[in-house]
């Protein structure tokens, strides 16, 4: 092992150090409201800063800057846009979501439609929140592998380890406070390694040169990407819009204006953010003639960086994954322990069981990050499920009245079963496609399909207007957002 490796072990043993004696010394957590939403006593500073840390993992770090050398500014598409268009719309329903009261996705649909419609929600949720913290270990795997040069299987369980032990300590509190030590360290780490990479091609003018020498005419160009990457920004872009771990943040917010001035302050940070890796990973094109093996970002802190500093961003990188990781572990057991759990009236079994949810959740991801070691095909599986199972009878229930639990479970239902169908082609097996796989036919048809069904049963069945009105009028009620009976 190398100089740069024996330091970025030690950083990173004094990293899971202080993580740990952080999650240690914050408050106890006494109730399932505590250990799930701090209790609604966070500043939403913080909150927004851990919503950002959340959307700021493998496929911003390591991805991004990948696609970037091959397509220049174009992939800002890839995460950026689709980050963007989310926060945006949640800067809209920010507040809706929050005065409903409800702090869960499962109990707003229990309130809206039925129990069953909620439980159905909450497995699709459940399934999305496990591949999705598959995907960070995916990235934690690669990273650490290559940095490390170790296994890719002991580079998971390392990340992974990290992760569960602050998560089951700490709670959504102890998250949230290990996010900001996480955010710190990757902003650190992004702008050393951008500004190592734009010194070591010598700036945009290099790049330009070098896209024109390598026939990439579209190489600058922000708009680019837009065709390329659109499957990504509507799968990407509807599935993160109702992406739970956000709507955990918005109902954690102390008041509606607070959170509000969460999501506005989240998405002014994202464009810089995002700008920042894309840039890094287009100046790779002058440093290297092809991606290096780990990626553009290991290869420039291992190649052009010293040692202590190179520690330092390696530290940085692995905050950045394992912030993802924990929010979508957390969100997944939360999911699991109010929603799913059948002992809603028992506090204590409750508080109980959520260790043991972030426990089953964290090995479920494993598992999956085990077999499949692809950041990009892992996302796109748990996008995909939540577009088109849970986005159409989630975001209706605010806005139509005349939708039902029966529509609802319709809606969801079928969404499951296409996205299951294109799983299952996806995997080689031989089923009749009239479409193109992972393309936005793919997934527009998927959304229409579950709109259609959502409209059709809605209006085919009894009314419940009564459920809809209270429902809906929550959302326009300053000052509400009382706490649901049943977590507290």
């Amino acid at each position: 092992m190398g100089k740069l490796q024996n330091f970025s072990l030690i950083a990173l043993i004094a990293y899971f150090m202080v993580l740990l004696l952080a999650v240690t010394k914050e408050k106890k957590n006494s109730s399932v409201l505590d250990y799930f939403f701090a209790g609604r006593t966070l500043p939403f500073w913080a909150l927004s800063i851990t919503f950002i840390a959340s959307w700021w993992g493998a496929g911003s770090a390591i991805s991004t800057a990948d696609l970037a050398y091959e397509d220049g500014l174009g992939a800002f598409w890839y995460y950026g846009v689709p980050v963007l268009i989310s926060t945006f719309l949640m800067i809209i329903g920010s507040k809706a979501i929050r005065r409903v009261g409800f702090l869960t996705q499962g109990e707003m649909m229990q309130a809206r439609y039925s129990g069953a419609a909620a439980k159905v929600l909450s497995l699709l949720i459940l399934i999305f929140m496990i591949f999705t913290a598959a995907s960070q270990m995916v990235g934690i795997g690669d990273f650490f592998g290559t940095y490390m040069g170790i296994k890719y299987e002991w580079a998971v369980l390392t990340g992974t380890g990290i992760v569960l032990i602050y998560s089951m300590f700490g709670g959504f509190r102890g998250v949230v406070l290990t996010d900001i030590i996480q955010f710190v360290l990757l902003l650190c780490s992004a702008l050393i390694v951008f500004f190592t990479a734009m010194k070591q091609s010598g700036g945009l003018s290099e790049i330009r040169a070098a896209a024109d020498i390598l026939g990439k005419n579209n190489y600058m160009s922000f708009t680019f990407g837009a065709s390329k990457y659109m499957t990504y920004v509507i799968t990407f872009g509807c599935a993160w819009m109702i992406q739970a771990n956000v709507w955990q943040r918005i109902s954690a917010a102390k008041t509606d204006r607070d959170a509000r001035r969460m999501t506005v302050m989240s998405f002014i940070a994202y464009i810089p953010l995002y700008l920042i890796v894309v840039l890094t990973g287009m100046a790779g094109i002058v440093i290297y003639d092809r991606i290096p093996e780990g990626g553009i970002v290991t290869a420039i802190v291992m190649n052009y960086m010293p040692p202590v500093s190179g520690a330092l961003v390696f530290v940085g990188i692995s905050a950045a994954i394992m912030s993802t990781m924990d929010s979508l572990i957390n969100t997944g057991a939360m999911t699991l322990a109010i929603d799913l759990y059948p002992y809603r009236s028992d506090e204590q079994k409750k508080l109980a069981f959520s260790r043991i949810a972030t426990l089953l959740v964290t090995a479920a991801a494993l598992i999956i990050s085990l077999r499949i070691r692809s950041i990009l095909e892992v996302s796109w599986i748990a996008s995909d499920i939540i577009t088109t199972g849970v986005f159409v009878p989630l975001i209706a229930g605010f806005v139509w009245r005349r939708g039902n639990s029966c529509g609802a479970m319709a809606s969801m239902i079928a969404g499951f079963i296409y996205c299951t169908y294109n799983l299952l082609i996806s995997f080689g097996i031989p089923l009749p496609s009239f479409w193109e796989q992972q393309s936005p036919a793919q997934v527009i048809l998927g959304v229409s399909l579950s709109l259609t069904i959502y409209v059709a049963a809605s209006l085919l069945t009894k009314p419940e207007y009564e459920k809809a009105d209270k429902f809906i009028s929550l959302t326009r009620k300053e000052g509400s957002g009382s706490l649901s009976a049943d977590t507290h």
